[in-house]
């Protein structure tokens, strides 16, 4: 029970989310299926709250002492992201959000995503949807090769 929180925890951490929580789940010999169903809900959690504060929080906190530094930076990367994903999208805009949250590289995750949605003041509704089309879609690339998948083809065609 106690290795299930922990990757429930992870997978709502930013950055790390669910492609760093699923691969620490299978290490700990957690089932695969289990460990990315819990993965899913800890990374969807905090999108409803992302969409709806986030950007209220960071513009909040750009100017305060401490922790101005930290926030401009994520303010920043929200409004890049955001940036890049309308241009590049034109019309498919939910598509290319999906694709954003689901390739899983550092800083392409469901906070990152959602954070961007919201400085476009895109649909709720659609965001969400987008948002956990890509998070499917880095737990299925992540499970595959936390199990060795992708070692295992390497090893094939390198032959």
């Amino acid at each position: 029970m106690v290795k299930y929180l922990i990757v429930f925890l992870i997978s709502m951490v930013p950055i790390v989310e669910l492609r760093g929580a699923l691969p620490v789940g299978i290490g700990m010999g957690l089932p695969a299926w289990q460990c990315y169903i819990i993965c899913i809900i800890g990374n969807m959690l905090p999108v409803p709250l992302i969409f709806f504060f986030a950007r209220k929080v960071l513009i909040w906190g750009k100017d305060k002492k401490f922790i101005g530094r930290f926030f401009t930076f994520c303010y920043e990367k929200g409004e890049k992201g955001g940036q890049k994903l309308q241009s590049k999208s034109k019309r498919g805009i939910y598509i290319a959000l999906m694709l954003f949250v689901g390739i899983p590289l550092p800083g392409t995750g469901a906070w990152t995503g959602t954070l961007a949605a919201s400085f476009l003041d895109l649909d709720f509704k659609k965001s969400v949807i987008a948002c956990m089309g890509g998070v499917l879609l880095a737990g299925i690339i992540m499970a595959l090769a936390s199990m060795g998948l992708f070692g295992a083809i390497g090893t094939v065609f390198n032959k």
